[in-house]
């Protein structure tokens, strides 16, 4: 999932092709549809993203009452209006009446505390739950942005590689060379510094085991010389997500792909970059599938984040979406962190009864 900040933004607004008293503002590359005549080109107001829940004053304020999702129908979620896809909420909420609006745009202001909004939490299935431990020496994975918010992560032309999105749950596994040690988290327990317990009911060790990613992780430590390696992947089929790619995963052996790859040599950690994460991994375990490496072009990217999933080899069901990153990795300042970014298909965030387990 994406950070959640609740920030001023300058709108371009478009026509809406498809009604006469509505509008498109954009905000990056995200378009929200809001009442004709509501906001100009230029203007700035606030932008409240998906998965962002609000109070009960809040959504009666902007009139919205009984038009959100979730059960308390308080979450903002991506819906098409007239067949445009609209994203997050843009809005000039009164308890910001008095707020300098270009000084907070300017100084990049997050609200989402002051205006009591908080990021929507999915709870957890019983087989992805278990007993956890401390374990602040974890590798973590990284929450990835949404290119759409922050469209200048990556420089027109930049060789860049982009993968297909997996809709299932992080696997992240850290492996200590210098004790054998294993830890298996998921991407949320992970950021909290919490590792599970070994138990061979659990979906993420069932993965482990049964993929035999610990091995494979502690051979690249001695071919790399690392004092850690973290392996990233996703776990996914029926019984993990409703998206199953056409793969089983409540008995047996879960379908597992590796997504990405991180090490620790000399005390200094760092990402393989996409090429590197296929030659060092040889085979020994799937890979999310590459839909593409080149110059980047955020059209491109977009296009590439619509249509059918490819993991399955047969195109099952939709495609979730695609990750970006540079073909050498790096710092990116527009994100103040690693340089990869996703876009999520719009006919995944508006599919009915999806599920969204961390």
């Amino acid at each position: 999932m994406s950070t959640l900040r609740v920030t001023v933004e300058e709108l371009t607004v478009h026509e809406h092709p498809n009604a006469d008293a509505l509008e498109l503002a954009q905000v990056g590359l995200y378009r929200a549809v809001v009442a004709k005549g509501a906001y100009r080109t230029g203007d700035l107001a606030v932008y409240i993203p998906e998965q962002a829940v609000l109070p009960a004053e809040l959504v009666a304020e902007l009139g919205l009452t009984g038009k959100l999702a979730g059960s308390a129908a308080n979450r903002v979620k991506a819906i098409r209006l007239r067949g445009e896809l609209s994203q997050g909420i843009v809005c000039r909420p009164g308890a910001l009446s008095g707020v300098d609006l270009a000084g907070a745009r300017a100084a990049g202001t997050d609200f989402a505390t002051e205006l009591g909004i908080v990021k929507w939490v999915p709870p957890v299935p019983i087989s992805m739950s278990g007993e956890v431990a401390p374990a602040p020496e974890l590798l973590p994975w990284i929450d990835i942005e949404n290119l759409k918010r922050y469209p200048g992560a990556f420089a027109d032309g930049e060789p860049v590689a982009v993968t297909e999105k997996v809709h299932g749950t992080a696997c992240c596994l850290t492996f200590h060379a210098s004790e054998g040690r294993v830890r298996v988290t998921s991407k949320g327990l992970g950021a909290q510094g919490l590792a599970l317990v070994e138990d061979p009911a659990n979906l993420y060790w069932r993965a482990v085991h049964g993929h035999g990613v610990a091995r494979v992780a502690a051979e690249i430590a001695a071919e790399l010389g690392a004092s850690r390696v973290g392996v990233f992947g996703e776990v996914y089929g029926d019984g993990v997500q409703d998206l199953g790619y056409g793969a089983d995963s409540r008995r047996g052996r879960p379908a597992y792909a590796v997504f990405d790859i991180a090490v620790e040599v000399d005390g200094q950690p760092r990402w393989l970059d996409p090429e590197e994460l296929t030659a060092v991994l040889d085979g020994r375990l799937p890979l999310v599938p590459t839909l593409y490496r080149g110059p980047f072009d955020a059209r491109r990217v977009m296009e590439l984040a619509e249509g059918r999933e490819t993991l399955s080899g047969r195109g099952v069901h939709l495609r979730e979406g695609v990750v970006v990153r540079p073909l050498t990795d790096r710092y990116s300042p527009v994100l103040g962190g690693r340089a990869v970014a996703k876009v999520v298909s719009g006919g995944y965030l508006t599919r009915k009864g999806g599920t969204e387990y961390e």
